[in-house]
C-alpha cells in the first residue's frame, strides 16, 4: 500500500504544472471477494490513496484516478478447464471477459485532456461483473 502512496505523493505532473496519473487497482479495489482478504486489502490500498492524491493535487492541475480491470481474456484464463472458463464468463452481464485493449482505452481517456473534470475516480472495466 505504501508504494501507491509514495508514487502519488509527489507525482511528476505536479512538477510539470499539471497532468494525470492512473493507478491500477483491479475490481477488488471496490468490492469484496470471499477467501481473498489480503488481496482485497491490497487493492483497496491502491484505490484509497488514489482518491486522497486527487483531493490533494486537483487544485494544482493534477488528476489522479484508478482503473479496476475485471477478468481479462488472457492466455492464462483461456488455459482453464472449459467449465471453469464458462462459469467465469457467466459472472459478466456483458456475456464475455474483457480485452486488454479495452482497459488501455479507459486509461488513455483518463490521461487525455477529455478527462479534465475527472479526478479521484475508480473506473471499473469489468463487463458488469461487480454490478449485481
Amino acid at each position: 500500500m505504501s508504494s501507491t502512496r509514495r508514487a502519488t505523493r509527489s507525482p511528476p505532473p505536479l512538477a510539470a504544472g499539471g497532468g494525470a496519473v492512473v493507478n491500477t487497482a483491479s475490481i477488488l479495489g471496490s468490492a469484496g471477494f470471499a477467501g481473498s482478504p489480503a488481496h482485497v486489502a491490497a487493492e483497496h490500498g491502491v484505490a484509497g490513496p488514489t482518491k486522497t492524491a486527487a483531493a490533494e493535487y486537483a487544485a494544482q492541475g493534477v488528476r489522479t484516478n484508478a482503473v479496476g480491470p475485471g477478468f481479462i481474456d488472457t492466455p492464462l484464463l483461456q488455459s482453464m478447464e472449459k467449465q471453469a472458463y464458462d462459469d467465469l464468463v457467466r459472472l459478466h452481464p456483458a456475456g464475455r471477459l474483457g480485452r486488454s485493449e479495452e482497459v488501455a482505452e479507459v486509461i488513455a481517456f483518463l490521461l487525455s485532456g477529455q478527462a479534465s473534470l475527472v479526478p479521484g475516480s475508480h473506473h471499473l472495466v469489468d463487463g458488469g461483473c461487480t454490478a449485481p
